[in-house]
């Protein structure tokens, strides 16, 4: 099996480094595991959106290791740099340009969570599954004491009509599946936040997308995403989901949305007591 990794960036000379390091750990740390009798494969795809400050510079040098000693053909690497309609439009050039049959996003600002998330996420597929997600935890730097954990065990598809989504940077999805049902619609004609959200309305309520839960942390995530900066973006966000619902075919408002800040207040709350 072959499972692509995609990092979409821009200006993130701070974080960038650390969240390819840790695909590149994936190699070294978890070595080749044996999935279905065949050697696992691993695709590193990063599309820069034209950053301007060193996180190209970075790039470069991140594909030097790869360009100066030989390099195995269970790993490769390749980038662009180039402008681009936002993210979700960046995220779409690494599907298509992604040779693997699973796909897997993870944000500039995160990391994967250890050695052996991919081998470990490959092994779970089969067949008669599209999807497999795991959980992630949040940290206000890396290294740090986890303050939220996410509740992805209890989640279930008809929670996206009351705002509640599985994690996104813990959702490994086949490749056809995009090619059946389409990509993200780009944030500057339709959605500026929840494009990920809407994806998933489409991909697990509308296509009933066959998906499997594996107790698995893949990701450790920085906080302070753009859905999170502020009171406007919380409002913006709230404001797509209910869109994407309707757009979907599904009934929401904002009352409805109310119920994921009480599952949100536990995620804070029951790490503190070691729980999750």
């Amino acid at each position: 099996m072959k499972i692509t990794v995609i990092t979409v960036c821009y200006n993130s000379e701070k974080t960038i480094a650390d969240a390819m390091e840790s695909v590149a750990k994936q190699r070294v740390e978890g070595g080749w595991c044996l999935v279905d009798d065949g050697k696992l494969e691993i695709e590193y795809i990063v599309v820069d959106g034209g950053s301007t400050d060193s996180t190209v510079g970075q790039i470069k040098k991140f594909a030097e290791q790869f360009h100066c000693s030989p390099t195995p053909s269970t790993f490769t690497f390749r980038w662009l740099s180039e402008k681009d309609n936002g993210m979700y439009d960046a995220i779409n050039k690494g599907i298509r340009m992604a040779s693997g049959e699973v796909v897997g996003i993870l944000n500039a600002d995160d990391v994967l969570a250890d050695g052996n998330v991919i081998a470990k996420i490959a092994a779970e597929f089969s067949e008669d599954v599209e999807c497999v997600y795991g959980k992630v935890y949040f940290v206000k730097q890396l290294g740090g004491r986890p303050i939220r954990r996410c509740f992805a065990k209890l989640w279930r598809p008809w929670m996206l009509q009351w705002g509640y989504m599985p994690p996104h940077p813990a959702i490994f999805i086949r490749k056809e599946c995009f090619e059946k049902w389409g990509g993200y619609v780009p944030e500057k004609t339709e959605y500026r936040i929840a494009a990920d959200y809407e994806l998933l309305i489409r991909f697990f309520r509308v296509n009933r997308m066959r998906a499997k839960y594996v107790k698995l942390y893949t990701t450790v995530m920085r906080t302070g995403g753009v859905s999170t900066k502020d009171v406007e973006a919380r409002k913006k966000l709230n404001q797509e989901i209910v869109k994407a619902n309707r757009a979907n075919g599904y009934f929401c408002c904002f009352p409805m949305l109310l119920s994921k800040y009480a599952v949100k207040i536990w995620e804070y709350i029951l790490p503190r007591f070691g729980i999750m």
